[in-house]
């Protein structure tokens, strides 16, 4: 019977918890992005959508 690769395993779970990690880097960086520009940015991004739907 062969021996399980266990080097390949903790491999691929280190990889997955990477990219898992990585994700939630990016939605925290998209969330903080979002929150402060939002309440400026929230009337002209209304009045442009109002304005393309008249059109």
């Amino acid at each position: 019977m062969a021996k399980p690769n266990y080097q390949f395993q903790k491999r691929q779970k280190e990889l997955q918890k990477k990219k898992k990690m990585e994700e939630k880097r990016q939605r925290k960086l998209e969330k903080s992005a979002a929150q402060p520009g939002e309440t400026p940015d929230q009337s002209p991004d209304q009045g442009e959508t109002a304005t393309k739907n008249e059109s």
